[in-house]
């Protein structure tokens, strides 16, 4: 398994529309991560406080389960993009090392393409469960009861970005096709 085949590397450094879209998505990315590592640092201070509370004080919290698996949703979807930019996906290139440079490249494209559709479908039916969820006001089943809009929307966000990345990488891909061709 590697990373050597994944995203291709964009030079944001040049002027042009695609440059553009690439260092605007990098710096959301970019600030997505941060926030991400935020929420993963909460999500830990949450959980553990918990494991204080119940077992020195005999306190029981109902909402800290649900806070830290919303916040453990947000950083795993927020962050796809931002890994998916760096190549860190995980990738098997078995059939790297026996296919020809040129079918090993219209595999790369066959996969970048296959996969932008699985995450727009993916984003699209995120956003679908979003907007259920915000007109319906649905709750988890918990006393606590925070609304479910809140996972579907971060699972939508996420997903909505990797689409982007995988798109942009995809179009980088075919771009440098045509100016070696």
């Amino acid at each position: 398994m590697t990373h050597s085949a994944g995203a291709p590397k964009i030079d944001v450094s040049t002027p042009g529309r695609l440059a553009s879209c690439a260092r605007g998505l990098a710096s959301l990315n970019r600030a997505l991560l941060i926030v991400s590592m935020g929420a993963l640092g909460l999500a830990a201070l949450i959980l553990s406080t918990g494991v204080v509370l119940r077992y020195f004080f005999q306190t029981a919290t109902d909402w800290q389960d649900e806070a830290a698996v919303f916040l453990l949703v947000g950083a795993t979807f927020l962050c796809g993009a931002h890994v998916q930019s760096l190549g860190g996906h995980v990738a098997i290139d078995a059939l790297s090392g026996v296919l020809s440079a040129r079918v090993n490249h219209l595999r790369r494209i066959l996969v970048d393409a296959v996969s932008v559709a699985f995450c727009a479908f993916f984003a699209w039916k995120s956003w679908t469960l979003c907007h259920e969820a915000w007109m319906e006001k649905q709750t988890t089943s918990s006393t606590w009861a925070p609304p479910l809009s809140i996972p579907y929307g971060l699972m939508a966000t996420g997903m909505t970005l990797l689409a982007l990345q995988l798109a942009l990488s995809l179009v980088v891909r075919l771009t440098r096709e045509r100016a070696h061709a």
